[in-house]
């Protein structure tokens, strides 16, 4: 099952974004096939980054609480809040 991870940032927490990216991106390519997109989510002007948006294939909300939870952004607070949903796709390239 897919799952989708929605996760807004602290305010003015750039800098503890970019010290601990490197390590986010060891992280979740270390998951190998569990992670089927990430990325940054943005603010209206297109270019602030305001949180993260993960797509994983896993068993359980709990598993990806968890997941998510190990993440290095996670680890230094860096998540004012963390969504996670089970997800559906319907259109677009298969994640599956």
């Amino acid at each position: 099952m897919l799952f989708v991870a929605a996760c807004t940032d602290k305010p003015d927490s750039l800098q503890l974004r970019l010290d601990a990216r490197p390590a986010h991106l060891a992280h979740l390519n270390g998951l190998g096939g569990k992670v089927r997109a990430a990325g940054a989510l943005l603010a209206a002007d297109q270019k602030t980054i305001v949180g993260s948006l993960l797509i994983f294939e896993g068993e359980s909300v709990e598993e990806i609480r968890e997941l998510v939870a190990q993440d290095p952004f996670a680890k230094v607070g860096l998540f004012d809040s963390v969504d996670v949903k089970p997800w559906r796709q319907a259109i677009g390239v298969p994640l599956v």
